[in-house]
């Protein structure tokens, strides 16, 4: 028979300023087959990841000095480190607080006290659609006078700089890459946060509100990103807009 080929360990880091809860962690992840790191702040997670980049990041809400929203803008902005899968660890525990952690990019959201279980099975569900992503994923999306490109994380509305939020930039290029295609909510929610299981859709209403103010010349009468009633949203090229 052939020797099967060996599977990579994934490496996960854990900042966290609070040195039993960074135990605990490692300890369940270690003990679930994963390779971990761990940072009692956001400055050493940052200098721990140019040294060697992890399949994904457990992040505290509050640390000392950068706190874990500035963290995950951080690596959000970096083309090396955009990619890379973050779980944010909170204490906070409203829905706004969720939205807010999940707009700057986190592509999960687990409240303290959590199971370690769960924990584990969350970095699996992460990873897992990390590696769906396409290898080569389009580098430029163009239409109805909307420009982004993919590598540098810029958009442009007719020419003019437009300032996107993580999460509204990767809505975009989803409604974008698949344009004139009707989208619904709940594959929007799974593709673009990758946590259908935090199950409320109406964080994809939110953002397509929020996206919609940036870049339509009239958000309360859209004509790029359409409603379809019951279903979900689209992205309209220049040709199907002017003719809506």
């Amino acid at each position: 028979m052939p020797e099967e080929e060996e599977q990579a360990v994934a490496l996960v880091y854990i900042a966290d300023d609070e040195r039993n809860i960074r135990k605990l962690i490692a300890f369940g992840l270690k003990d679930a087959g994963f390779e971990t790191g761990e940072f009692p702040d956001g400055e050493t997670l940052l200098q721990g990841i140019r040294l060697r980049r992890p399949d994904a990041v457990l992040l505290d809400w509050m640390m000392p000095g950068m706190d874990g929203l500035q963290i995950c803008r951080a690596l959000r902005q970096n083309e090396k480190t955009h990619a890379i899968p973050i779980l944010m660890l909170t204490a906070k525990g409203e829905e706004i607080d969720k939205v807010l952690g999940l707009e700057m990019g986190a592509d999960d959201y687990i409240t303290k006290p959590f199971g370690i279980k769960e924990l584990c099975a969350r970095v699996r569900a992460v990873l897992r659609r990390a590696s769906r992503q396409p290898n080569v994923p389009e580098s430029v999306l163009n239409g109805a006078g909307i420009h982004v490109d993919v590598t540098r994380h810029t958009v442009q509305k007719v020419g003019q700089e437009v300032e996107l939020t993580a999460k509204e930039f990767d809505l975009l290029c989803m409604l974008m890459r698949h344009a004139g295609k009707v989208l619904t909510r709940d594959t929007l929610l799974d593709k673009v946060w990758g946590v259908a299981y935090f199950g409320d859709t109406r964080t994809v209403d939110v953002h397509v509100r929020y996206l919609r103010q940036k870049i339509e010349d009239n958000p309360d009468n859209p004509t790029r990103i359409l409603t379809v009633r019951g279903v979900g949203y689209k992205f309209c090229t220049q040709e199907a807009a002017e003719n809506t």
